[in-house]
C-alpha cells in the first residue's frame, strides 16, 4: 500500500468553509456542503444543494486534522448519509421534509418489491414543486436497520409465506430498528423554522416532536400499488402502524 499523503495547503483553503462541526450526544457530526448537485427527476434537470455527513465518536475542532485522517480510514467500507436541498430551506416559512430511508433494492434498481424507489422521486418531485425543502437520505436504515444482508435473508423469508415484520424478527431483529438522532442534529443545523413531514410513518413524526423540532403538518406518501407490494403495504398498516389514506387511487388497501 501507498503511503498515504497529507491533505494539502490548497484543498484545506477550499474546504474549511465547507465543513461544520455539530455537536451531539454520541461524539461529533461533521457536515460538508452546499455542493451544486444537478440530478435528473422525472426527465428534467433541476439543480439540488447537496450535504453529506459523517458521523464520529472522536472530536476535533481542527479542520485539518479531519481531512487528513479520512484519506487513511477506509471510508468506502462504510456508509454515509446525506442531505439534498431545495430553495432556500433555511428561511422559507412553508417547506417539505422527507426522512428515506435507504433502500438499495428500490432506490437504485427499482424493485417493485417496496414502495421506496417511488417514495424517494415521488417526494423529490413534490419538494420541487413546493419551492423549497430538504430530503434526508439515511444510508444505515437498509431493511429498516437491519443492513443489505440481512435484508436478503428476510426476503428469502418472505418468499416462503413470512410478512415483514415476521422475517425481521425471524432473524432475531426487532421490525424497526431505526435511529433519527444524526438526522434531527442535521436538520436543526439546517432550519429553526417548522417542517411539513413527507411521511406514512408516525415514529418519524414522533421523533421530530420529541426532539422539540416544530412541525407544522404531515403528508402522506402512498402510491405506485401492484401485484408485488401489495402484501408490503398492507403489513406497514396493519403491523407497523402507518397512517393509510383514504384518497382514491392512494390507498393500497383499495
Amino acid at each position: 500500500m501507498s503511503k498515504v499523503q497529507t491533505v494539502s495547503k490548497q484543498a484545506l483553503a477550499v474546504l474549511e468553509d465547507k465543513i461544520q462541526l455539530i455537536h451531539s450526544s454520541q461524539g461529533s457530526i461533521y457536515l460538508v456542503g452546499p455542493i451544486n448537485l444537478p440530478l435528473n427527476l422525472f426527465g428534467e434537470t433541476v439543480v439540488f444543494q447537496w450535504y453529506c455527513w459523517l458521523q464520529t465518536k472522536e472530536e476535533k475542532e481542527d479542520i485539518h486534522q479531519i481531512i487528513d485522517k479520512l484519506s487513511s480510514a477506509n471510508l468506502a467500507e462504510f456508509q454515509q448519509s446525506s442531505v439534498l436541498v431545495y430553495g432556500d430551506f433555511e428561511h422559507e416559512e412553508d417547506a417539505l421534509m422527507r426522512m428515506h430511508s435507504i433502500c438499495h433494492t428500490g432506490d437504485i434498481f427499482g424493485s417493485k418489491r417496496c414502495d421506496c424507489g417511488y417514495q424517494l422521486k415521488e417526494s423529490m418531485q413534490m419538494i420541487v414543486d413546493h419551492g423549497a425543502g430538504a430530503l434526508i437520505y439515511l444510508a444505515n436504515h437498509e431493511g429498516r436497520g437491519i443492513g443489505l444482508f440481512s435484508k436478503a435473508m428476510a426476503y428469502i423469508l418472505q418468499e416462503n409465506g413470512y410478512d415483514t415484520v415476521e422475517a425481521n424478527e425471524g432473524l432475531g431483529f426487532v421490525d424497526d430498528s431505526r435511529n433519527y438522532d444524526d438526522a434531527i442534529q442535521v436538520l436543526k443545523t439546517l432550519r429553526s423554522k417548522p417542517v411539513t413531514l413527507l411521511t406514512n410513518n408516525p415514529k418519524k413524526v414522533a421523533a421530530l416532536i420529541d426532539a422539540g423540532l416544530p412541525i407544522s403538518g404531515r403528508t402522506p406518501l402512498w402510491g405506485d400499488v401492484s401485484e408485488f407490494n401489495e402484501a408490503y403495504l398492507q403489513t406497514k398498516i396493519k403491523r407497523s402502524g402507518h397512517l393509510e389514506v383514504k384518497d382514491e387511487g392512494t390507498c393500497p388497501n383499495d
